[in-house]
């Protein structure tokens, strides 16, 4: 058997991968596509943010289906070996893997991407079936069609990188026409069933909608919104975290804190990059920006579109913020709403997507720093000046200068109620969020309704270790219409300060009570005294 670069790769890539320090078993996806083999589910579009290991399953998946390599040794080992049809689909089908990114990258025009895939690809069709496939051949579908007809033997066809062009290229009609007619021909009508056993295309983005939808209806989505089975198999979960921290000796609790966050099901899911990092170089940092950068979130938070500032602020605080991920289509140049960028910002991986109640969030620290990076450059003038107001809050909180705490919240509540229904407890809760924003800098993301002692703890935030000798943790119990000391006896009473026994910091005890009547508030704050 011939072995190519685009047709019938070796294994090597994907040698690389298990050569490296860290190798996270995700063969459990071969036998979710060993399942659907030759159905009307084997044609996948399965889209993830940077730095969660696409192309390493596609490479995983050439290995293990393409017929010029010998790969049982690599596999039977791992997960995949232990499946009882392990041996029945390794190495036996005519495999075409292509990266849309290295074509474009490797094209000195761009205009001419689509033509240099067909023509690489078709000449180690011809190379491989020369008695099939003749130079009047032009096109790949017919192609793959005219050697399944005469050998009886599908294919299985996967791209990586899929919507490099449609991202990078989205000002370009020709080369959008002419990329959108290429998935055309390949996948559109009855064709595809007769000739292809497995499609698996890789992106960011799912399938645009409009032309592209038109284009790939056939193929079943699984995305940062709904990953469906695919869920385990995108990131690391918690568990292969928690496996980890062990072998490398990490602070599980800590690595949670910064790099965990994307709800995927019922699956908490980590960035592999991020953790890959950390265990390795034992430093908790924002590793985002290694591999990406900030700046692609820059113009899209600076948008003016209502609410989209008070929804980044929200997220900033540690709130959710609903998010109808329904008017998306797809198409970074045709952002229409607030709505529109929030997805487009999950689908990027710089939020996370609570498919349960329909919200995003911010998903970790990594991700948290990046996003304060991103809007300190955007230069918000809002921004600036509710820090300023947060500093102010956070700096009267630690002094426990009850007064000010009470002035300061009043202020911020009257100024954000057009975003929020003033006089609601909701809206209480909210506001505190927002008004501690000033805390992210030496605080973790606030845990809200702690589950802990006798009850739950509005909110707690806990210092980052190199902070704990100058500011102190805070238990925050909220009341409406009653008072703050009742918020104090009732954190004192249901022994909230037990959810976090094992800090050894100072911790502050503070009381919030709002009145519905005289629209006032009042603050009580103590010192928490071990026993």
């Amino acid at each position: 058997m011939i072995v190519g670069r685009f047709v019938n790769p070796d294994n090597s890539a994907f040698q690389v991968a298990l050569n490296s320090k860290i190798y996270v078993d995700k063969t459990g996806l071969l036998e979710y596509t060993n399942s659907v083999l030759n159905t009307t589910s084997a044609y996948i579009c399965n889209s993830r943010p940077r730095r969660f290991g696409k192309s390493y399953a596609a490479n995983m998946l050439a290995a293990y289906y393409s017929k010029g390599a010998s790969s049982e040794n690599m596999f039977s080992n791992l997960n995949i070996g232990k499946s009882a049809d392990f041996r029945t689909h390794l190495n036996q089908y005519d495999v075409v893997h292509i990266d849309i990114q290295w074509f474009l990258s490797n094209c000195e025009n761009a205009d001419n991407v689509v033509a240099l895939i067909k023509k690489s690809v078709l000449d180690e069709l011809r190379e491989i079936y020369p008695d099939i496939l003749n130079t009047e051949i032009i096109s790949l579908s017919d192609a793959l069609s005219r050697v399944t007809e005469q050998t009886g033997q599908k294919f299985v066809l996967i791209i990586d990188e899929w919507d490099v062009l449609i991202r990078d290229e989205a000002a370009n009609e020709k080369i959008q026409n002419e990329y959108i007619n290429f998935l055309r021909s390949i996948f559109k009508g009855t064709e595809p069933t007769r000739c292809i056993q497995l499609a698996y295309l890789t992106g960011i983005l799912p399938i645009k909608k409009e032309k592209t939808q038109s284009a790939l209806n056939n193929l079943e989505e699984f995305t940062m919104l709904y990953p469906d089975e695919l869920a385990p198999f995108i990131g690391f979960t918690e568990e292969e975290v928690k496996e980890l921290c062990q072998r490398y000796n990490r602070d599980f609790e800590k690595v949670k804190k910064w790099y965990d966050g994307y709800l995927l099901n019922d699956y908490q899911v980590y960035n592999p990059k991020a953790v890959v990092s950390v265990m390795t170089k034992g430093k908790f940092r924002s590793y985002w920006s290694e591999t990406g950068s900030y700046e692609v979130v820059v113009p899209l938070i600076g948008m003016n579109f209502d609410g989209l500032k008070t929804a980044i602020i929200e997220m900033l605080s540690g709130l959710e913020v609903e998010v109808n991920t329904g008017t998306f289509k797809n198409d970074p140049a045709n952002i229409q709403n607030k709505d529109d960028v929030l997805t487009y910002l999950i689908h990027l991986g710089y939020l996370g997507y609570n498919e349960a109640t329909g919200a995003a969030f911010i998903p970790n620290e990594e991700i948290r720093q990046e996003m304060i990076t991103a809007v300190r450059s955007s230069k918000w003038n809002e921004m600036i000046s509710f820090q300023q107001e947060s500093k102010e809050l956070l700096s009267a909180t630690i002094s426990m200068d009850e007064n000010a705490v009470a002035e300061r919240i009043g202020k911020i509540h009257s100024e954000y109620a057009s975003a929020i229904q003033y006089n609601d407890e909701n809206s209480l809760s909210s506001t505190i969020a927002i008004a501690y924003l000033a805390a992210m800098q030496y605080y973790y993301k606030p845990i809200r309704e702690l589950p802990t002692g006798l009850g739950f703890a509005d909110f707690v935030f806990i210092p980052k270790p190199e902070f704990k000798g100058s500011y102190p943790a805070l238990l925050v119990e909220l009341k409406w219409n009653k008072k703050a000391e009742t918020a104090i006896q009732q954190i004192k009473e249901k022994k909230y300060s037990d959810s976090i026994l094992n800090y050894t910091g100072d911790i502050l005890l503070v009381g919030i009570n709002y009145d519905k009547v005289n629209k006032k508030h009042q603050c009580k704050i103590e010192r928490h005294k071990n026993n």
